[in-house]
């Protein structure tokens, strides 16, 4: 569904795209982003409950992720669902969300013409890990890339940073631990184990994934200060 000029390049204001999870710290950083890229038409947001949000691109669409709609058609897809164990309450509550939410939302995408996806993911993601976190990241990451479509980008972003309050999130206390310690250590670790910032992670797959060829992998030295850098 690109739509493009002369030069190859999408033309302004012709790209729609999907966000799901647009409620949490990534997914709300996404909109913003792509509500204010000129190239971008249309955002269409798939969420639980009502949003809070108001732009003249923005729609918003209230679903339920176990029995999705037909979704608008599209031309990129940002999936940005996730939980922890603890908040889900089980392994079976968490990787509801985690895998079989994502990955529902991708495939009913794909029907509706999306071709590039961008996925929020995990550093340590791998579908034969031992810890039942990594693993379920991992073999999201594998399904989508069954997938057909001309891009997948996978952000593998470390501790996110964020005002989960702000946004009317629970506490993690895990969250705010490793960012306590983040802050004495960082001078002392490389980029890559870094704590990022959500709009860093959101900054980086907004621009990566209108223009990526193939499967990208972007970790978080990859991201640091990407939603500084200029448009």
């Amino acid at each position: 569904m690109d739509a493009a000029g002369s030069d190859g390049k999408a033309t302004a204001g012709t790209r729609s795209v999907l966000v799901a999870g647009a409620s949490g710290l990534v997914g709300r950083a996404l909109v913003a982003r792509l509500c204010a890229d000129p190239g971008v038409g249309v955002v269409h947001a798939l969420v639980r409950r009502p949003l809070g949000l108001g732009h003249p691109k923005l729609q918003v669409h209230v679903v339920d992720f176990t029995a999705l709609p037909v979704l608008p058609m599209a031309d990129e897809a940002y999936l940005a669902l996730g939980t922890t164990i603890s908040i889900a309450g089980s392994r079976e509550a968490f990787r509801a969300v985690d895998f079989d939410a994502n990955l529902a939302v991708a495939r009913a995408a794909v029907q509706a013409g999306v071709c590039r996806i961008g996925l929020v993911s995990a550093m340590g993601a791998a579908p034969h890990s031992r810890v039942f976190y990594s693993r379920t990241k991992g073999e999201l990451e594998q399904a989508l890339a069954s997938l057909p479509l001309d891009a997948l980008v996978i952000a593998r972003p470390t501790l996110l940073l964020g005002d989960r309050g702000a946004l009317g999130q629970p506490h993690r206390r895990g969250e705010h631990l490793g960012a306590t310690l983040d802050r004495w250590l960082r001078p002392l670790l490389p980029a890559r184990l870094r704590a990022i910032a959500a709009e860093d992670v959101a900054a980086a797959l907004a621009s990566e994934v209108p223009r990526a060829s193939a499967h990208t992998i972007l970790d978080s030295a990859r991201m640091q200060g990407a939603s500084a850098a200029p448009a």
